[in-house]
């Protein structure tokens, strides 16, 4: 819509009326305004660890750093070193081998990687299945390529999984990318047995391809072990998945991960990424290849970290007769709002009495109604009184 900063009219596309404010950036306003009015916040509200990246890692890039080869242009294939670190990664973790030279696509991220593989893949009256309530990039993706979105609920009763077999078949027959991301976010399931195959099965059928997005797959607890989707049997012939380094390693801000999989998708993904951003700052590779070298001692100490925090909140939430279940994987906590509160009031409540910033689950999507998501990247400490300040501020 028009838009007229100091007299000069500016027109936008109309793209950006199709999608709100991103929800992130509101929290991250709202907190700003709490912390002027010298209000402690507590911030529950967006996925960042609080952990730092580990010092080896911070040195992997310091000394890439001063090496003037990384100065210059990267290219946006990546160097053959992370690529190859990528696919020892998954051949390691998952048992899946991978060609590091046709199999691999570094990204700037996972968010960035969600955005351009919806420009690769989708054009205007193409429909894109996204599960609700889901990530944002998941719909601002699509509706950005011009394309619709149909949206996928993820309701407790089927285990936040979509149901495939509930989709409409002229849907289908526009639809070419289904996103899917187990471990999930915001609720934190985690994928059941059989699942992928039937999402395997239902891609086939109908030539679409799955992108699963696997950010928090090193996140796990209780003897829990995430899976790939490319673990499935055909997975590689009708998807890709989007791994990052972000939420494994504390390295949000570093901007690192790749894409993996189906060798023609992956070539479809560097062609809009050639075009549209200048690939990944050598050092910050070289650092990311000593990331996924770490030994396990190093990823354990950050898992059982925040699985010790999950485990001081859950219990607190629960003495408060909160509606919660102990997620398996993430850092994510999917809270039932009590009886007369909306998401967005129980909210605003614990944000205006108790100092709390938790991110209402509809601004999820329209299915997350009546859930709040909390997240544990915050000490113990800090976790258990925010358990105290709810208590105080009563509901």
């Amino acid at each position: 819509m028009p838009f007229s900063p100091g007299g000069c009219g500016v027109r936008f596309a109309k793209r950006l009326d199709q999608v709100p404010p991103y929800l992130f950036a509101e929290l991250e306003r709202k907190i700003a305004e709490k912390r002027r009015a010298g209000v402690d916040v507590i911030s529950l509200g967006i996925g960042d660890p609080d952990l730092p990246t580990p010092q080896v890692v911070v040195d992997a890039l310091a000394e890439a750093a001063r090496d003037p080869g990384t100065h210059q242009y990267p290219t946006n294939h990546g160097s053959d070193e992370f690529r190859q670190a990528g696919a020892d990664f998954y051949r390691e973790r998952f048992g899946v081998e991978l060609d590091p030279a046709s199999e691999i696509v570094p990204a700037l991220g996972g968010k960035e990687a969600v955005g351009h593989i919806a420009m690769a893949l989708l054009d205007p009256g193409d429909v894109c299945l996204s599960p609700d309530p889901g990530y944002p990039p998941y719909t601002s993706g699509p509706l950005f390529s011009g394309a619709d979105v149909h949206y996928l609920p993820l309701r407790a009763e089927s285990g936040f999984l979509p149901d495939l077999e509930s989709i409409p078949t002229d849907v289908l027959a526009r639809a070419n990318l289904l996103f899917l991301d187990y471990p999930n976010n915001p609720t934190g399931a985690v994928v059941e047995p059989g699942y992928f195959e039937r999402a395997v099965e239902l891609a086939r059928a109908n030539d679409l391809v799955v992108v699963h997005d696997n950010a928090y797959s090193e996140l796990c607890y209780d003897g829990y072990l995430a899976p790939s989707f490319l673990e499935t049997p055909g997975a590689k012939d009708v998807g890709v998945e989007f791994h990052s380094l972000s939420k494994t390693y504390n390295m949000t801000g570093w901007r690192l991960g790749f894409a993996v999989g189906h060798k023609e998708v992956l070539a479809g993904l560097g062609k809009v990424k050639s075009n549209l951003d200048s690939g990944v700052f050598e050092a910050v590779q070289a650092a990311g290849i000593t990331a996924l070298g770490l030994d396990d001692a190093v990823t354990n100490t950050i898992r059982n970290t925040y699985q010790e925090r999950r485990d001081t909140l859950i219990p607190g939430l629960k003495q408060l007769a909160l509606e919660v279940d102990a997620p398996p994987a993430a850092f994510y906590v999917w809270v039932a709002v009590p009886k007369g509160y909306t998401s967005a009031s129980f909210t605003a409540h614990l944000l205006e009495k108790a100092g709390i910033v938790t991110t209402p689950g509809n601004g999820f999507g329209a299915p997350g109604e009546g859930y709040i998501r909390m997240t544990v990247c915050t000490s113990k400490d800090r976790l258990a009184e925010a358990v105290e300040r709810i208590k105080k501020a009563g509901f």
